[in-house]
């Protein structure tokens, strides 16, 4: 395709989606067509307020190998919009080293956000053969300049100014190759003035680069011997430079799974389920990995999650066998997925040292296009472990949703791109796809045609690769709550409108937790039934339009309490204070909603599957029976909450895009809704609140029980999983 085309498709498409793609077609024309001809149509293109084709003309610029292209990117790292700072900056990556643009590249690196993982990038490809320059440039930017004398370095003036920055530096000074880079990052390890969490880059740096110099192993061992964090990442450089051994067996003739999600602080008890982002996912691969270890054929399980460095080190002494919850450092505070990029470096060098040091790995499970899975993709590549992607259209259905409402434009596409990093997430979705020896797929209606219309990808193409995979929920735990929830409530058959149940039996903290929530609402509203929505306080989860379809629809709230289950309500993360500041604004335009409005914060899994239960049972003198729930997710890729609300017995309202569709049976089990609509929700809420009350409709709640124990349990998962990863895995040598 002729350049002038391929710009002209790009401005044409005819949605957001279709231009992104088309301008992968354009880099391609752009490097066929080459010469100062392409670099000044592309340059005017960067100029255009149609955001997304100058994106797409900054990465077409890349592709010119002609000076005047090369003038034209160096440029854009001073200009004041920064996503084409940013875009400029990914561009020159694919190109030689550019030297006078090294400095502008590292004093992005300092900055923080995403523009430290792409400045990285694009350095670490130049350190490869220019790495003095790049070495000398990081060492000038941490004496930084006006502070140079011998003296101010030594009397700690320096050191003790931006820590943050100078630790990203200092990380990635570590990633380039020479005796330059070396001896400075040795001198950052050994200096006493500067901040701990510098000399924590420094001295993980060293580990990583492999150098077994006298001075850096006994700086490393008299480290190791000290206490706190810092004494802990000197241990785990200890056993990254061979001086100290895992006591860990490797695994046996069973196979080695490992899967990651790095966004989530694990535990056994799922104790910060539903805060910043420890969603569904974070719970299913507990259990998950529980699952996969009983199956006949696996021998061990490692499951990947963010942790300390301390951790790192208790976690070095696993047992040899079953499901081992292996923590990360990541070398930085928690923060959600969207600005956790940075720590792309920690989280490489984290599950590099985890898969090796737990011996043998036959299959490394990927889940979403994040920092973990690109840390792990590189990592696994690397150490030839053969992978396996779940492939989904995220962020893609989201760009369309987002495209169709009028919320994303090609006007304000960068702007947002600089925080929810839409391009490179579709790039890395694409890239993680065709590296993986398979994918997993949800099912959802329409399957093939979705994948091809949002990702552009043709399952039918290679059949092979591709594999439906439900996901599932621990059915025990359900169960469980269902029987404690009958208890309690007196219930024992199909509850009928009004009744609050005469049950005498003692409640368990976790409902006792439920009972003192619904008691601080006004008399009124006792003895109501609940809507109850479970989820992360995240924009995509759509939390506070649910709030908005309950609150504003004043039948609907006389109706119920509406109950909101998530979140970290004490220390709430940016995205979790946006919904919680959407959601006041809610009740600042109705204020008499605030009487049935329930904010419980996240709570653990267990917890959650109780609460599920009486929602349906009811809870005497507090709930009434035949609550539902609802799902206001702008997409839902399956949806695990409304496969355990369904395991209760509640109707459900969830979105009609996704995978929810091929589960939810409508007008019988629940209702499919526009989640981009308040008043599509409350319908759904009203609809669902009379299907609930409905006597004659009470073969509903068996019908869905039946259906999630014959389809969706995690059990079943693992099943289609291990036999998915035994025909990747190589035979084990006898």
């Amino acid at each position: 395709m002729a350049l002038q085309s391929a710009l002209a498709a790009v401005r044409e498409a005819p949605f957001i989606l279709d231009a992104v793609r088309a301008g992968d077609d354009l880099v391609v024309a752009a490097g066929n067509d080459g010469g100062p001809h392409a670099a000044a149509v592309l340059a005017a293109a960067v100029h255009d307020d149609d955001q997304v084709t100058a994106i797409a003309a900054v990465h077409a610029l890349g592709a010119v190998f002609d000076d005047r292209a090369a003038q034209e990117l160096s440029a854009l790292l001073s200009d004041p919009r920064t996503f084409l700072r940013e875009h400029a900056a990914w561009a020159l990556g694919t190109r030689v080293p550019r030297l006078d643009a090294v400095g502008r590249l590292v004093a992005g690196v300092a900055a923080g956000g995403f523009a430290t993982v792409i400045n990285q990038r694009t350095l670490r490809r130049w350190a490869q053969s220019a790495p003095d320059h790049v070495a000398l440039a990081l060492e000038g930017a941490l004496l930084s300049p006006g502070a140079l004398s011998p003296g101010a370095l030594a009397s700690g003036a320096l050191a003790r100014e931006a820590p943050d920055a100078r630790a990203r530096l200092v990380e990635t000074m570590g990633l380039v190759p020479g005796p330059v880079a070396s001896r400075a990052i040795l001198r950052v390890a050994a200096a006493p003035y500067e901040a701990d969490r510098v000399r924590q880059a420094a001295v993980a740096a060293l580990g990583d680069r492999g150098q077994r110099d006298i001075e850096v192993l006994e700086l490393i061992g008299k480290l190791a011997t000290t206490d706190g964090e810092l004494g802990a990442v000197a241990t785990l450089a200890a056993f990254d430079l061979g001086e100290r051994s895992p006591e860990i067996r490797s695994a046996g003739a069973g196979m080695s799974i490992a899967q990651l999600f790095l966004h989530a602080d694990l535990d056994r008890e799922l104790s910060r389920a539903g805060a910043g982002d420890n969603g569904g996912i974070a719970t299913m691969l507990v259990r998950l990995g529980d699952a996969l270890a009983a199956e006949p054929g696996v021998d061990r399980v490692l499951t990947m999650s963010r942790g300390s460095a301390a951790a790192a080190v208790a976690g070095l002494s696993e047992a040899p066998a079953g499901h081992l919850l292996t923590p990360i450092p990541l070398m930085s505070e928690p923060v959600d997925a969207a600005r956790a990029w940075p720590v792309n470096v920690a989280a490489e060098r984290g599950i590099r040292r985890a898969l090796t040091a737990h011996g043998r790995v036959d299959v490394l499970h990927l889940r979403m296009a994040d920092v973990g899975s690109m840390a792990a993709s590189t990592v696994a590549t690397r150490l030839g472990i053969p992978t396996v992607f779940t492939l989904a259209p995220d962020p893609h259905a989201v760009i369309h949703a987002l495209d169709m409402t009028g919320a994303l434009s090609r006007n304000n596409f960068g702007a947002v791109d600089e925080n929810e990093h839409y391009w490179f997430r579709t790039g890395l979705v694409r890239r993680l796809a065709a590296g993986a020896y398979r994918c997993a797929l949800f099912p959802r209606p329409q399957l093939r045609d979705q994948l091809r219309d949002l990702l552009g990808i043709d399952i039918e193409a290679e059949p092979h690769r591709y594999t439906v995979v439900p996901e599932g929920i621990d059915l025990a735990v359900s169960d469980a709550a269902r029987l404690e929830a009958e208890l309690v409530s007196g219930a024992d058959g199909p509850p009928s409108a009004g009744r609050l149940g005469s049950g005498t039996g003692p409640l368990c903290p976790a409902l006792a937790d439920l009972e003192g929530l619904i008691a601080a609402l006004p008399v009124e509203r006792k003895g109501l039934p609940i809507a109850l929505t479970v989820g992360r306080l995240h924009r995509v989860k759509g939390m506070a339009t649910v709030v908005e379809a309950w609150a504003a629809d004043p039948a609907l709230r006389q109706r119920c309490n509406l109950l909101v289950v998530g979140g970290d309500l004490h220390h709430p993360s940016a995205d979790e204070q946006g919904q919680l500041d959407a959601i006041a604004a809610v009740m600042t335009e109705n204020p008499h909603a605030a009487a049935g409005l329930v904010l419980s914060g996240h709570r653990p899994n267990d917890v959650v599957a109780r609460w599920m239960a009486v929602a349906h049972t009811g809870l005497p003198g507090s709930i009434a029976p035949n609550g539902v729930y609802v799902c206001g997710s702008l997409k839902e890729e399956f949806g695990l909450a409304l496969i355990e609300a369904l395991a209760a017995g509640l109707v459900v309202v969830g979105p009609d895009a996704g995978g929810p569709a091929t589960y939810v049976d409508e007008g019988k089990t629940g209702f499919m809704v526009d989640t981009r609509s308040p008043t599509a929700v409350a319908v759904g809420l009203d609809r669902a609140l009379d299907l609930a009350a409905d006597p004659a409709r009470y073969g509903r709640v068996d019908a869905a029980r039946r259906l999630v124990h014959d389809r969706y349990t995690i059990q079943a998962m693992a099943r289609t999983l291990s036999g998915m990863y035994a025909g990747i895995a190589a035979p084990v040598a006898g």
